[in-house]
Formats: structure tokens, sequence, C-alpha cells
């Protein structure tokens, strides 16, 4: 280091405390060195503190300087406003609950505490899989316009709990093998202890395991109930899939020698026979350590459709409310009046323990979805109230209006 034109080690002076700890004096051969580092020391330190600094970039948007419009709400104005919602929602209301009272719904419950008004035809069960055979036989007092609705309505069931929502494995029921997190949102009911022997459930979790398996058949040579179509497209096409493994195979005829679960190629311990007669083999991977839904919900949940039944699908979209309808089936073909349906009706729910109840509806539907009176009143209410305001803040403003400013001497800060 020069000062003046003596260097330091004419003075004999000992530059090392001038230098910043981190820079090792010793490292240098001469003084042209130390004064290269210390300045790029400095230049460093600039550039580390102009990158911690949190000073918005100076532009409109960051800086707040964007134009801006906020009405202002006069008496006038807020009056208008008022009297246009009442007017739009007020015929909105009435057009709603017309519509609505032109469906025709039909209930009959057939297990719980019975409910006023309610048709009762007594199907109860005390313990569940109880396979309890009954029929609910409804009368059809209205014309009935297809497609008419099958729905079943559950009650005191809080599918909207937290803890129940959440106990479900969406992999494992897109058919991926289940991981850790799968295990710990499905866990307690992530696996099953049978005879002695620890199965993982496939699918886990509590949503999967209270599956809906009463059994409703439409007995009519007139009319048939479609039971496909009722979930969502979305659901069917990507988020319910079989095992990644699981594979099946139809066979010729139940009769053949080759229709066998004998071979190791197959995990059945017998072919599977549908309605039409026809007889499937079927390999679901590591079966002996794994329960799945269909020895669960057998006869309700096939081994071959297992988790893309619609019915389960269905059921895997949980309710908001305690008290919820779900899709069963629909029929395509119009019902007249005096028209007298039978439903043959398996029982394997079972409510009592929690004081449930179950119902079967029959109901139209229209543009405004199912029958719903209170939408429609609620468009009504709203539109009286908006309209009553709107006539009070008037007449206010008319008979005692408050002197106001006038907004032409409202300017934008200029800058």
């Amino acid at each position: 280091m020069v000062v003046g034109n003596i260097t330091a080690q004419e003075i004999d002076i000992d530059t090392r405390p001038l230098l910043p700890r981190v820079i090792d004096p010793d490292l240098f051969d001469d003084e042209t060195s130390i004064e290269s580092s210390l300045a790029s020391t400095r230049n460093n330190n600039k550039m580390s503190n102009m990158k911690k600094s949190n000073r918005p970039d100076d532009t409109a948007l960051k800086q707040q300087r964007m134009v801006a419009w906020q009405p202002i709400l006069d008496p006038v104005w807020v009056a208008a406003a008022y009297l246009l919602i009442g007017v739009i929602f007020l015929p909105l209301g009435l057009t709603i609950n017309a519509q609505s009272s032109d469906l025709v719904e039909m209930k009959i419950q057939y297990d719980g505490t019975p409910e006023d008004g309610v048709p009762y035809q007594n199907c109860s069960i005390a313990q569940p899989f109880a396979s309890r055979s009954c029929q609910l036989i409804f009368t059809v007092e209205e014309d009935m316009e297809a497609p008419v609705l099958v729905h079943y309505e559950m009650g005191e069931f809080y599918q909207n709990h937290r803890k129940y929502v959440q106990s479900r494995d969406d992999y494992q029921l897109m058919g991926e093998d289940q991981d850790e997190f799968g295990e710990m949102f499905c866990a307690p009911l992530d696996k099953l202890t049978m005879n002695g022997v620890e199965q993982r459930l496939s699918p886990c979790g509590f949503v999967a395991n209270t599956f809906f398996n009463d059994v409703f058949k439409l007995n009519s040579a007139t009319y048939q109930m479609q039971e496909k179509g009722i979930a969502w497209k979305l659901d069917v096409d990507d988020r319910f899939k079989q095992p990644k493994d699981f594979r099946s195979e139809a066979c010729s005829s139940c009769d053949d020698v080759a229709c066998s679960c004998d071979s190791e190629e197959w995990s059945c311990t017998e072919p599977w026979r549908d309605d039409d007669g026809t007889c499937f083999l079927y390999f679901y991977p590591d079966d002996d350590t794994t329960w799945y839904l269909h020895e669960t919900y057998s006869p309700v949940i096939n081994p071959i459709e297992g988790v893309t039944n619609e019915h389960f699908i269905v059921w895997m979209r949980t309710a908001a409310l305690p008290t919820f309808r779900k899709l069963y089936g629909y029929i395509e073909e119009d019902i007249p009046a005096g028209t007298t349906l039978t439903f043959d009706l398996t029982a394997n729910y079972e409510v009592k323990s929690f004081v449930g109840q179950k119902k079967l509806i029959l109901s139209t539907t229209n543009w405004l979805g199912g029958k719903n009176d209170y939408v429609g009143f609620f468009f009504f209410l709203v539109g009286i109230i908006c309209l009553a305001l709107g006539v009070l803040f008037g007449a206010k403003h008319y008979f005692d209006p408050r002197r106001l400013g006038d907004p032409k001497y409202l300017k934008v800060k200029e800058e």
C-alpha cells in the first residue's frame, strides 16, 4: 500500500487489520493483489445489498399508479340498482317456481324413523348385509314424461365430515399401487384382518367401504330401468380404473373345459356369470394379500367391473349435506297416470345404528334439474326485498333529499 511516496514496508505499517477478515493476506504476493481483492469485495457487497432489496420495480402496476374508476353511489343510482334487481329476480323466481311445480315427484320411505307426510313401506334391517327382500309399490298419480329419474335418499348420514371426505386414495382408485401417503389418508381402513391374516383393502378408506349396497330392480314387462350412464363421464373415463395388472376373458361357453379357474393364470375360484349367461375368467394381482371391492360387496359389485361400477362411482362423489340423494337409474319411457310400478328391493344397508333414513324417489326433470321449491322461493324473496328497498330509498330521496357535493369537483390526483 502506498501513502504519498512511502510504501507500507518503508514505514513498517501492518496492513492486515485493514483487510476484511474473510481474506487471508498471506495468500497474496504483492500489495497490488491485495488492493484488487479489496475492490472486488466492495463490489460484491454492493451487489449483494442490491439483490436483497425488496423494493418493487418502478412501474405503474407495481407502484400503484394505475388509472382506476370507482362509481359514486349516490341515492339515485342505489335506488335504481335495487329496483332493477327486484324487477329481474321477482319474475325469475315466479318462473322457476312454476317450472318446479310442473315436475312430478313421488317418494317412499322404507327404513328408519317414519317422516311425516311420506308414505312408509317397512323394509328395515338391523344388521348389514341382511339381504332382506321386499317390494316397493308406486302408484303414478300424474303423467310422468321421460326421463323418469330413480334416486335413493339417505338421511342423517354425514358424508361431509372432514375425516370421512379425506379417507380415500385417489391414485389407488385409478389403478395405481398404493404408497405410504395413501395408507396414511385411509387409516384405519387401509388394512383388514381376515381369519388371522392381514390383508390390504383395495379400495381403502371410509368412503369406499361404506358403499350403499341396497339393490333395486324394476319389476315390469313394459318399462325398463337403465343403470348405465348415471355417473359423470370424467369419473368413468379417467378417475376409476381396475388395478393395472387386472385382466379378464370371456369364455366361449360356460360348459367349456377351458373355462376354468384352475390355471395359475387366473386368480378366480370359479368363473363369474353375468345376466346374459356369459362366463368370465379374471385375474387380480396380489389376490392372496389384498381384499378387493367385489369381495366385500358381492353380488352388488361384480369382479369384472370392480371400482368401475357406476353405482360405486356415484357414491364416491360425497354429498355436502347430511340428507342427500344419489341417482340410481332412469326410465326412458313416458309413464301415464294410473300406472303401478313395483320395485324389487334387496335391503343390505343398515341405518339403525346411526338413526338414519332410506327412501326411494321417482321424479321427472327439466332444464332446471329436479323438483326444488326453495330456489324459486329465494329468488322471489330477494326480488321482493330489493323492490321494497328501492322504493323506500327512492321515496326518501324524493321527499327528504340530502344535499350532496357536486361530483364534477372530484379530480384525479396529478403526479
